[in-house]
């Protein structure tokens, strides 16, 4: 897994409102267009560096498209990157708190020592 594309990935679509709401509505087609159009380029690659890191895994794909925080933290990807963009997706569907609260009773079964979420 490249923890640090997944994390890339999770931060981009967060800082662009108009990403947040195509990962929302279709997030399956959303990471496909990411993963191939912006996956090498915001990371500063020309096409002669690209190199099979710059791709989701399938586990990755899987987890980015079904919106599966749980996994996506199992994997590595950094929490407060995965809760600042569901928060974008879900909170309006939902009372104050409501889905935070979702969100950490979803990982109330992980025990520590955490994932490393270090890149």
């Amino acid at each position: 897994m490249s923890k640090y594309l997944v994390d890339k990935f999770l931060y981009s679509v967060d800082r662009d409102p108009e990403l947040t709401e195509r990962y929302r509505e279709d997030p399956v087609e959303l990471v496909a267009w990411w993963e191939a159009n912006l996956a090498g380029s915001l990371l500063n690659c020309i096409p002669a560096e690209q190199t099979t890191w710059l791709a989701f895994t399938d586990e990755e794909r899987r987890a980015l498209a079904e919106h599966d925080h749980v996994a996506l933290f199992g994997m590595g990807a950094h929490p407060f990157l995965t809760l600042t963009l569901f928060i974008a997706l879900f909170e309006r569907d939902h009372g104050p708190m409501e889905y935070q609260l979702a969100y950490a009773r979803a990982l109330d079964h992980v025990t520590q020592p955490y994932p490393d979420i270090a890149t």
